[in-house]
């Protein structure tokens, strides 16, 4: 059977007398004399009885001759699985048993860490049981089923989710109360996996719990990143990258499959063969190995997987001789070229290797996973593959455009491999594949350099070559070829190749319709008396230069003459040709079946203007799904003291899987003793993060202050520079007031940032470094004393959102308008009674729809706006507020250090340039955000108001679950229907 692989042992008896006799089942942790006996986790769940297996659905490998046997109806197959909840005492016994017979620590102690891993490792087994019956359920049905693939999995700790989910939390926390040892602190033992960085890694773990919770078949497919991203340390110099550990002490939830591996190729040259079908040849091999995260839905069986794939050489690669001979690094070279592909999430880019990373990282998620995927559909198939049905049974969702490639790789598997003609290929990859689009951002829109993927990827780019063929007969034919200009435009805004030549078969029709110049031809006689011809003004530098008639001139029809000394023209200097490169974005539009924004305003933004030209050509393909977050993880686990007055005044704990029932809090927002509840637990939420931020940034803040938060990736776009100008702004002015003015004119504010900058984002690097200044000096200033706090907290992460979120009191959202695609963040501060303060951008707009505009602190500049407000600064028609230019001058001052910030604040000056004219138009906005802050001090003021306007964030929150965001991609993107197992 499928389960007997991974259970923690065997449950009957002959093998329980076995191990006894063996003297390996003993007595409990530090009592091994005890005649105690294990409760093995066997017991949890008992075995299908009625169903006989032909395979391990646990252990698939890439060989596609195995067949099902004895396929079984639904009905069947739902009497197959029964289940009852362990007690304390089984638990208990599964951890002990797990702390001796699993080890990754010594015998000696049951300390804090391995009390972790024991107690992880036992939730697994209950895990991998219910993985194997959920994918044992579904390779039975035949069921179609959503693959999600995405670079990023940002999943926190996995631990109390994962109890919470099968609603085990108490029986845990007695069990570990029996062993010893609390919860809470075996819990935060647990590293946060390293798989990701900021909003695209949560959404896509946020997805994969929706899916389970909703009986939904589908998984995700990420890397299996051994350093992640960095860890952040703050010190004297801003911020400090040093290599993630999470993996130092092992992964206990993952589950290597060393017989899943796939090859994949890159570099060699591509021949065609006798057969008349193009090769890929010769090159760099390396193997791609399965590793299983299984992710469990709430109060229900179905787990489901999120498989990552870790990179190696074969152990033949590793040259023995070279070794031998001294040679130590080259005989490692292959392995070690293998490995580093999933070493670093996101490396720096700025050099070659750089730059083939990366698109080697993005290669090996897509070639791996597809043919993990096609051979999985074979293998559902039996004998008789149709693969006309592959888009019936399988839906891939590209999380961005980091896995573009799936689309020329699914192209080559088919038709290199599986023998099927381009345009059946072709047909199956654009019913199979959509892409979501997460930013409007130009850099962040890929755009490869077609000569580096010629390298790397050669049969990719002839394939992606027919395609950009098609495309151009696709615009040809849709436009009329007797408007030039408009055809030359579609072409450029749409080819995927970029600054490429137009392929043979249309060079000669643009020939043809090109608008012939018609040249004027002077006669020499006349040149050469013509006053309009001796003062040309030289394109370098304008000055003038004198044609004499020996002066060699372009005509028509050149004549031969002599170039003096004293009037030799000079030549301009020749313009480089733009690079070639490959639009990944416009690849996965073409190449896809949907393409969805993920936020109303970004889905508009998407259609008019990131994709428009595509838009018009097929609107049908143009979707929104406004991104979500599970309430799970957000409310109900972060949050239990909220998540209890939730309960308790809707009347049951629905709410956590149909959080439309939130909105009935609208009928209690004025009940005093629901206020009292309210402000009690954001009260006790608070001190947990003062003794927090003691603990990790030395800084001790008052827990009667407003907490003010922004936590997220660092960047000029998301505007944290605003933020801290505005902070600054007011330091500034409580230094100009007496003790009694500032008191009666300030809200006292504990002002908290998080988050990273890239590595080489040097400007980003800036804005950490200036915000911790702010901080050193006035978190030590004793006039201010607790009026104001700026504390940067370092290494910013999942678990540390789940202890700042259910704290905060006004969030800042406040990126520049239509710059944010959507944002997470937002919601799950709304979801935990936190008041916004942001700009109509991304999913703030629908937000503030829900909650109402009463209860959103709303400032700044529109998306439509904002075109024009940077052309009239390109126009040098901007003007400063006085207050914008005071606060510029207080920095330039030195108030906050010997740094010199002239770059930071030089680049928001002047009217245009790279790194100045303040792009994000953080001056343009400042007059009305620092005002807008006025208002969250009056309000804050009002007790009673501020609860209320709480209370109606997280009423008007419903809408933010990925619950509802899933059930929208399962039915209008990838056709997939709920299995539930019962």
């Amino acid at each position: 059977m499928a389960v007997s692989q991974f259970s923690a042992a065997t449950s009957t008896g002959r093998s329980e007398a076995l191990l006894t006799r063996s003297g390996l089942l003993g007595g409990g942790l530090g009592s091994r004399g005890s005649k105690s006996k294990v409760l093995l986790m066997r017991t949890w769940i008992s075995r299908p009885v009625t169903v006989r297996r032909s395979f391990s659905v646990n252990s698939v490998s890439s060989d596609s001759k195995q067949t099902l046997k004895d396929p079984i109806t639904q009905e069947e197959a739902l009497t197959a699985h029964s289940s009852f909840t362990p007690d304390a005492a089984s638990i208990a016994s599964s951890i002990k048993y797990h702390a001796e017979f699993t080890p990754l620590f010594s015998p000696e102690r049951f300390d804090l860490p391995k009390a972790f891993f024991a107690t992880a490792q036992s939730v697994r087994d209950a895990l991998i049981i219910n993985w194997n019956a959920t994918y044992d359920y579904y390779e039975k049905l035949n069921v179609k089923q959503a693959y999600y693939l995405s670079m990023e999995f940002l999943q926190g700790r996995a631990l109390l989710n994962a109890i919470g989910n099968l609603e085990l939390t108490g029986a845990y926390a007695e069990a570990l109360r029996n062993l010893g040892h609390k919860l809470e602190h075996v819990a935060i033992q647990e590293p946060d996996a390293a798989l990701g960085n900021g909003g695209l890694g949560r959404l896509a773990s946020c997805f994969l719990d929706s899916l389970a919770t909703l009986n939904y078949p589908a998984w995700g497919y990420g890397l299996r990143y051994k350093y992640g991203l960095f860890k952040q340390r703050i010190t004297k110099d801003g911020q400090e990258e040093v290599a993630e550990d999470w993996l130092e002490m092992g992964n206990p939830w993952e589950i290597v499959r060393n017989d899943v591996s796939y090859p994949v190729k890159f570099y060699g040259k591509v021949a065609s063969g006798s057969d008349g079908k193009r090769h890929w040849i010769g090159g760099e091999d390396i193997k791609a190995v399965a590793c299983d995260v299984p992710i469990p839905g709430y109060k229900t069986k179905t787990t489901i997987n999120l498989r990552l794939w870790s990179t190696k050489a074969v152990s033949e690669d590793f040259d023995l001789n070279a070794f031998n001979a001294g040679e130590h690094s080259k005989a490692y070279e292959a392995l070690a070229n293998a490995e580093k592909i999933c070493y670093i999430l996101y490396p720096g880019d700025e050099s070659m290797e750089g730059k083939v990373l990366r698109l080697k990282q993005q290669y090996t998620l897509c070639s791996a996973s597809l043919q993990d995927i096609i051979a999985r559909f074979e293998r559902r198939s039996g004998a008789n593959v149709r693969w006309e049905e592959f888009p019936e049974k399988v839906a891939v969702q590209m999380n961005d455009t980091h896995p573009t490639l799936c689309i020329p790789e699914l192209m080559r598997i088919l038709i290199d491999l599986k023998g099927l003609s381009w345009k059946e290929a072709w047909n199956i990859t654009q019913r199979t594949v959509a892409y979501t689009n997460h930013t409007v951002l130009p850099e962040a829109l890929e755009k490869w350099s077609l000569e580096l993927m010629q390298k790397l990827l050669p049969r990719h780019v002839e394939i992606i070559e027919m395609i950009d063929e098609e495309l151009i007969h696709t615009i040809v034919s849709e436009y009329d070829t007797a408007d030039y200009e408009l055809l030359e435009k579609k072409l450029k805004e749409m080819r995927i190749l970029e600054n490429v030549d137009l392929p043979s078969a249309f060079a000669d029709l643009f020939v043809k319709l090109k608008p012939k110049e018609s040249p004027v031809v002077v006669p020499s006689e006349e040149l050469e008396n013509s006053e309009d011809a001796v003062e040309p003004i030289d394109e370098e530098d304008g000055s003038e230069k004198k044609v004499t008639q020996e002066t060699e001139m372009e005509l028509p029809e050149p004549s031969e003459k002599k170039v003096t000394q004293e009037t030799e023209m000079e030549l301009p200097e020749p313009v480089p040709e733009p690079p070639k490169r490959v639009h990944m974005a416009n690849l996965c539009v073409v190449g896809g079946h949907a393409v969805n924004g993920v936020a109303e305003i970004h889905s508009e933004i998407v259609k008019d203007e990131v994709f428009n030209a595509f838009f018009k050509l097929w609107p049908e393909k143009f979707q929104n799904k406004t991104n979500g977050v599970t309430p799970r993880r957000w409310i109900h686990f972060c949050n239990p003291e909220l998540s209890k007055i939730v309960t308790d005044r809707i009347g049951s704990e629905d709410w956590v899987l149909n959080t439309e029932k939130l909105a009935d809090l609208r009928k209690f927002t004025d009940n005093e003793d629901l206020q009292t509840q309210w402000r009690a637990a954001k009260r006790n939420n608070k001190l947990k993060v003062v003794s927090f931020l003691k603990e990790r940034t030395g800084y001790s803040v008052s827990p009667d202050a407003m907490f003010d938060i922004q936590v997220k990736r660092i960047h000029e776009y998301k505007r944290q520079l605003l933020n801290i100008l505005g902070i600054v702004y007011r330091y500034k002015k409580m230094k100009e007031m007496s003790v009694a003015e500032r008191k009666s004119k300030f809200v006292p504010r504990v002002c908290i940032f998080g988050g990273k900058a890239f590595s080489t984002y040097v400007q980003a690097k800036r804005i950490v470094k200036f915000i911790t200044d702010v901080g050193a000096t006035v978190n030590h200033d004793p006039e201010i004393g607790d009026l104001l706090k700026v504390v940067f907290v370092p290494d910013y992460n999942v678990s540390v959102a789940e202890l700042l979120i259910p704290a905060s009191e006004l969030s800042q959202h406040i990126s520049t308008a239509g710059m944010e695609a959507s944002g997470t963040s937002n919601m799950k501060f709304a979801m935990n009674g936190c008041i916004l303060i942001g700009t109509l951008d991304g999913a703030n707009v629908e937000i503030r729809q829900e909650v109402g505009v009463e209860n959103f602190f709303l400032f700044g500049a529109k998306a439509h706006e904002i075109a024009g407000l940077r052309k009239q600064r390109a126009e040098g028609k901007f003007v400063p507020d006085p207050r914008f230019e005071e606060v510029k001058e207080f920095v330039r001052s030195g108030v906050f250090g010997s740094y010199n910030y002239d770059e930071l604040i030089g680049s928001l000056e002047g009217n245009e340039g790279f790194g100045c004219a303040d792009y994000f138009l953080v001056g343009e906005d400042f007059p009305s955000y620092i005002e807008c802050q006025e208002k969250v001090d009056e309000a804050y003021r009002d007790r009673k108001r501020w609860t209320r306007m709480s209370i109606l964030n997280t009423a008007g929150s419903y809408k933010f679950s990925s619950d509802r965001t899933i059930h929208e991609y399962a039915k209008d993107i990838w056709n997939i229907e709920p299995v539930k197992l019962l």
